[in-house]
Order: C-alpha cells, then structure tokens, then sequence
C-alpha cells in the first residue's frame, strides 16, 4: 500500500450534517473505545452523510465501500494480480482502512452475500485482527481503525439479512428521517429553496409515507426531496421537478404515480 496515503482519505471540509437528536455524542463515545458500529434506517436518511461529518469531525480517513451482491471477500480483502513484472498483492479498501487507521464504512452491507461479510468478524471483537489467508499475513488493525455497516431494516428478509453473529458484533444506531421542522431545514439548506417550497416538498414526502406497505416499498426520502428542490432552484417547475424526483424514482405502477401526483398537485397546484 506503498502508493495509499493516508491525506488520500481525509475530508477536508465540513460535510453538512443536521443532528437530530444525540447521535454525534453517542457515536463519538463509540468511537473513543473502537466499538463497530451498524446504522439502521430507510434509504435516504441520512446514514452516509452522517459517517462522513463523523469522519470529519474526528479528523479520521474514511474509506466507503458501496456493497453490492456481486462483492467477493477478494473484493474487501485484496487479492494477488499479474503484472509486468510477474505477480503483485493488492490490499482491499477493507485492509487498507485496518492498516491505515481508517474508519471503514460499509454502506447496505445486506447487499453482500453472507459469506463475504463474515470476513469482517476477526476485526469486530477483541482481536482487531485480519487474516489474509491467500497472502499468508495476519494485519493487526491500526489504533485508530473502526468498522461502520449501515442497511436497510425495511428490505430484510430471509434471504437479505444480517446473521446474529454478525449482528451481535456491534453496537447499534437507528435512523429515520427528521420531524418535520428538521427535515425543511435540511432541505432549504442544502437545495437552495426557500422554506415554503420546502414545507410543501416534506408534505408530498409524508403523504407517500403513508404509503408505504400500501403499494409503495419505501416513501419518498430526504434524499430525493433535495433533488426536487435542487431542480426547483434551477427554474423547473415544481410540478415538473416532483414527478422527476419523487414520483417516477419510487413506482412503476401507473394507480401509484396517479396519486403521488394527486399529492404533488395538492401543495403545488
């Protein structure tokens, strides 16, 4: 990891974060005793942006690995490549965060199949340890190394879920999307509209909420409010911008889009 450097992997500035309730002081406590910590909630709350101003805040290099079911242990770990010169070892994001001192955030870590995230486990008890089997090394993790899951509870099923023994490894977060009044900050903030527009933006959101188990899998999340928002500022019109990004990314059900517009009509006439 000759060619990784640590600078690499800072944030330098601040990412926008709303704390909604005591979750900064609870994940620095984690942190001061290196506790692996799982974050739970909706897609679109907020878990990502939230591990990066923690990240931040603390001045630790964070290292983010999108998991998707196609992810190898290989593709965490490392793996042996051919080269010019014959053969080479190439660290994981996964060993180059517990060689670093890097917080390692694995985001929708149900994505990954079952066998790949158990390769997580030495690092998540007392051992702190990471075996490379094919390269014949065990990596003592670094001081400051700490491992970070987030997943969707709302998709789980028997096929897509955390093992206890996996689970029972960390301690736990749960997220949700913000009361209102902090939901219209964050989206006036980070969209660039005025409180009004994001009033009636939370509105739309809330009504597909309500939604959800009744012909939605999941409602509209603050992710894609700042979308509608964001489109909004640059002059589409409201009606335009919602259907955009918030009724067509959520349904393809032609009964379901008819009402979320119904819903968009209402606060944006």
């Amino acid at each position: 990891m000759s060619d990784v450097k640590r600078e690499d992997f800072l944030i330098e500035n601040e990412p926008y974060y709303r704390p909604v309730g005591d979750e900064v002081e609870r994940y620095e406590a984690a942190y001061a005793v290196r506790m692996p910590v799982m974050l739970k909630g909706p897609t679109g709350c907020g878990k990502s942006r939230f591990v990066e101003y923690m990240a931040w805040k603390l001045g630790k290099p964070l290292i983010t690995v999108a998991c998707n079911e196609d992810m190898t242990a290989s593709d965490l770990v490392g793996r042996f490549l051919l080269d010019i010169n014959g053969t080479r070892w190439q660290d994981g994001p996964l060993t180059i965060a517990a060689r670093m001192g890097a917080i390692c955030y694995l985001d929708e870590v149900v994505e990954a199949r079952q066998d790949t995230t158990v390769v997580i486990h030495p690092l998540t008890d007392h051992r702190r340890e990471l075996p490379l089997e094919k390269k014949g090394e065990l990596v003592k993790a670094h001081p400051d190394f700490q491992i970070v899951i987030s997943y969707n509870p709302g998709y789980q099923s028997m096929m897509k879920d955390l093992k206890q023994s996996t689970k029972q490894r960390f301690g736990a977060m749960s997220f949700d999307y913000p009361d209102t009044e902090v939901e219209v900050e964050i989206i006036a903030h980070e969209a660039g509209v005025e409180k009004a527009t994001a009033e009636k933006l939370v509105q739309v959101a809330q009504r597909s909420r309500n939604l959800k188990g009744h012909g939605l899998d999941e409602g509209m999340s603050t992710r894609l409010l700042i979308y509608a928002g964001q489109l909004i500022a640059k002059g589409i019109p409201a009606n335009a911008a919602c259907k955009m990004a918030l009724v067509e990314p959520i349904t393809d059900d032609p009964d379901m889009r008819d009402t979320l517009e119904a819903a968009v009509n209402t606060f944006f006439g």
